[in-house]
C-alpha cells in the first residue's frame, strides 16, 4: 500500500478534477489520503478559476486578434493623485494569448506579490516602455495633460511600434488605433501588465525620494496625502518634488511667499 507521502506526490501530478486517479484513491479509507485528495481538488479548482479570470481579461485582446492584430499595447499610469513625485505611465505588449498568473489591476494585487508579478511581466513581455513626467511638468500643464505626455513617452519607447493601443480611460492624440476602456486595468490583461510596471517603477522612485527627503514617509505613502506626509509638510515644509499646484501644498507655498 502506498504511503501518504507517495500519494501526495502522485496527486501533485494530477491537473484535472475528473482524473481517474481521484476515483481510485477515493476508495482508500485512510483519513490522511482523503485529506490530501480534498486539498488537491481545491488547488486544481483555484487554478481553473484563475485561468477563467485571465481568459475573461483577454476579451478585448481576442477581439483584436480576430482582426489580425497581434502587437497590442496596454497603457496605464499611476500617480495622478499624490501631492509629491511624478506621474508614471507604462506601455506593455504581451505575446498573443499570454496569461500571467495573478496579474490584475495593481491595486488588487497584494503588495508582497508586486515584484514577483512585475518580474513575470518583464520576462514575458515582447516590449515595455516607461514614461515619467515630474512634478514641475504636472504643475505647468496640469495632471491630466501630464498623464497623456507620460503615456505618449511610454508608447514611443516600445519597439516594434504597436498596431493598437488599449488604454485605461484615456484617448491619446496619436496616429495609432486605440480603445479607451473604463477600469481597463481590471478588464484587460495588457493594461493590467502596464499597471503593475508603472506601479513598481513609481514605488521604487518614491523609495529613493524617501532617502533624499526623509520625514515625509514616501516609502509607505508613495507621495499620497497621508497623516504622516501632511505632518512632514507642516514640520519640514515643501520639497523640490512636491506638486505646488495641488492643495495643501499650494497654500503652504503661497504662505511661505507672504512671509
Amino acid at each position: 500500500m502506498a504511503t501518504i507521502k507517495e500519494i501526495k506526490e502522485l496527486l501533485a501530478t494530477v491537473t484535472e478534477l475528473e482524473s481517474p486517479v481521484f476515483f481510485k484513491l477515493e476508495k482508500d479509507s485512510r483519513s490522511g489520503v482523503q485529506k490530501e485528495i480534498s486539498k488537491r481538488k481545491k488547488a486544481i479548482q483555484v487554478e481553473l478559476d484563475e485561468d477563467l479570470r485571465l481568459e475573461a481579461m483577454l476579451s478585448y485582446e481576442k477581439e483584436l486578434y480576430k482582426q489580425g492584430l497581434t502587437l497590442i499595447a496596454g497603457v496605464d499610469e499611476v500617480g495622478r493623485g499624490p501631492l509629491a513625485g511624478p506621474v508614471v505611465a507604462a506601455a506593455v505588449i504581451l505575446p498573443k494569448n499570454c496569461k500571467i498568473k495573478g496579474l490584475n489591476d495593481s491595486k488588487k494585487i497584494p503588495k508582497k506579490k508586486h515584484l514577483e508579478i512585475f518580474q513575470a511581466v518583464q520576462n514575458q513581455a515582447l516590449s515595455i516602455g516607461i514614461g515619467i513626467m515630474d512634478n514641475s511638468v504636472i504643475d505647468q500643464v496640469n495632471i491630466y495633460e501630464a498623464t497623456k505626455l507620460a503615456m505618449k513617452e511610454a508608447i514611443s519607447q516600445i519597439s516594434p511600434q504597436p498596431e493598437h493601443l488599449l488604454i485605461d480611460a484615456m484617448k491619446l492624440e496619436l496616429p495609432i488605433s486605440q480603445t479607451s476602456i473604463i477600469k481597463g486595468d481590471a478588464n484587460s490583461l495588457s493594461i493590467a501588465a502596464a499597471s503593475i510596471v508603472a506601479k513598481v517603477t513609481r514605488d521604487e522612485l518614491m523609495r529613493d525620494y524617501d532617502q533624499q527627503f526623509p520625514g515625509y514617509d514616501f516609502t509607505a505613502n508613495a507621495g499620497y496625502g497621508t497623516a504622516k506626509h501632511l505632518e512632514g509638510l507642516t514640520k519640514l515644509g515643501v520639497t523640490p518634488i512636491h506638486r505646488t499646484s495641488f492643495e495643501p501644498v499650494k497654500s503652504l507655498v503661497s504662505g511661505e511667499k507672504e512671509r
